[in-house]
């Protein structure tokens, strides 16, 4: 139940299918919509297509209800099936079911794939011993294996997946939600910072908040619980209750157990095994500021708990590949620099862009209504940006409270109809020196089929502008 565009549906219909599972996929979406991800479904024996809708018939002889992770729980059909006795899963509770590795699984509101993928190249690039690879008990290497909410499925890949190698998984509010009843139990947990987001899928702060504390909830003294320090907060710290050694990380030593990365040193210390060490680290330049450097250092933590050579950390480093959509800088004409961050889907992390650069800002903001509050990123915009383009959804409310405060650096507030529209409007107030930007602090539903189609809109008229002569 919805086939989507990020893989996972795809990769759990033709697993199922392989096994003998007679499988009907149905979709809200249209076939057009779909074409790709129909496409890779060729020659996979599906028994029946039902999209533009979610027919009951499609749902008459149901054993088996997987659903994607954007389908909420109280979905009137995902209702109806459980009181059918129906077995309702997703992708990932059947990976982890079948899966005999440890899992290092990582959530947050910001920041969760760039860590779980730095935690990755760390435990591939900082092995202990460079010279070969480590072995498991039967002799063969140990993989090392990354899947999950990044946009990879590792359920095809069950096979080869030894009960000595280690899986890294990205994981979404989402679908921690879908695993709260399957007993799920990391053995390293990574939470990278958590603030109110998706409220339009969960409801409230507390459901949001809940279902990421799924991640620790079955986790017993024998794992690793690694969460944010969080001493400059003016609120009350959300507490997360856990079981397992807890590890915090961040930018300030306090002599708590974890990983700070103060300066170009990296402290790492833990009780267990009275083990504390201090190596030097030199952030590169494709992980830029701040949110990045924290980044970094929970991914350290992870990487060093399962195993990896922090004194190989920074040269590791220098060789990870930045994800796309990420803060990236796409294209460079005539003294402006145009930067993606088109991942950026929530105040939060927008702001953490913003904080970044020195130079003048052409802002592009807003888009789907979440439910967030954009007080704070307006405030902010006010304070780093020369000019904002405000659009989609919340295009309107987020001009009018950009307006309504204390103008600071800010001289340009506008409003645009479409995107190509508002990349017009924001490379028009641009002069030399100055950067236009990609960070909307939203999500992307209405404009865009997700973020990566409005991070390559972006890229695309980025290369392609020249100012006119």
């Amino acid at each position: 139940m919805g086939l989507g565009g990020f893989g996972g549906g795809v990769a759990v219909a033709k697993f199922l299918a392989s096994q003998g599972a007679k499988v009907t996929v149905t979709d809200l979406k249209t076939k057009d919509e779909l074409q790709d991800s129909l496409t890779l479904l060729n020659g996979c024996e599906i028994d029946r297509f039902f999209l533009a809708g979610h027919p009951e018939e499609a749902f008459a002889d149901c054993q088996v209800l997987v659903v994607n992770p954007a389908v909420k729980p109280d979905n009137p059909i995902v209702a109806a099936a459980r009181l059918r006795g129906i077995e309702v899963t997703t992708e990932i509770a059947l990976f982890l079911k079948h899966n005999a590795a440890p899992v290092i699984a990582v959530t947050g509101s910001n920041g969760k794939s760039t860590t779980t993928a730095l935690i990755h190249h760390l435990l591939l690039h900082a092995q202990t011993d460079p010279g070969h690879a480590d072995t498991n008990h039967s002799g063969a290497a140990t993989q090392i294996w990354l899947g999950g909410n990044i946009g990879i499925s590792l359920l095809e890949r069950l096979s080869e997946i030894s009960a000595d190698d280690i899986v890294i998984l990205e994981l979404s509010s989402f679908q921690l939600e879908m695993l709260r009843a399957t007993g799920f139990c990391p053995k390293v947990a990574v939470l990278t910072n958590f603030t109110p987001n998706h409220l339009d899928w969960h409801g409230t702060e507390a459901a949001y908040q809940g279902a990421k504390q799924v991640l620790f909830n079955n986790q017993t003294a024998d794992e690793v619980a690694i969460v944010p320090d969080t001493p400059d907060q003016d609120d009350p710290p959300v507490v997360w209750k856990t079981r397992a050694q807890r590890l915090v990380f961040g930018f300030t030593d306090a002599g708590e157990d974890g990983a700070f990365l103060d300066g170009g040193d990296l402290v790492l210390r833990s009780a267990r095994g009275f083990f504390e060490d201090t190596v030097r680290v030199v952030v590169p330049s494709q992980l830029p500021g701040a949110h990045n450097r924290l980044n970094i250092a929970a991914a350290a933590c992870a990487a060093w708990q399962a195993g990896a050579d922090p004194d190989r950390f920074s040269s590791a480093l220098k060789s990870f590949k930045a994800l796309p959509h990420r803060l990236q800088m796409v294209a460079e004409h005539s003294g402006r620099q145009f930067w993606n961050d088109s991942i950026a889907t929530t105040p939060e992390s927008a702001i953490m862009a913003l904080r970044v650069f020195s130079r003048r800002i052409i802002l592009l903001a807003g888009g789907y209504d979440k439910g967030q509050e954009l007080s704070s990123f307006a405030a902010e915009i006010r304070c780093h940006a020369k000019a904002v383009v405000c659009m989609g959804q919340t295009g309107g409310v987020l001009r009018n409270l950009v307006s309504s405060g204390e103008s600071g650096c800010l001289k340009t507030v506008c409003e645009a109809k479409d995107f190509t529209d508002a990349f017009a409007q924001a490379v028009a107030l641009t002069g030399q020196g100055d950067i236009v930007l990609l960070s909307p602090g939203c999500a992307s539903y209405g404009w865009f089929r997700d973020y990566r189609d409005r991070g390559a809109q972006f890229t695309q008229l980025a290369r392609e502008w020249r100012p006119v002569e």
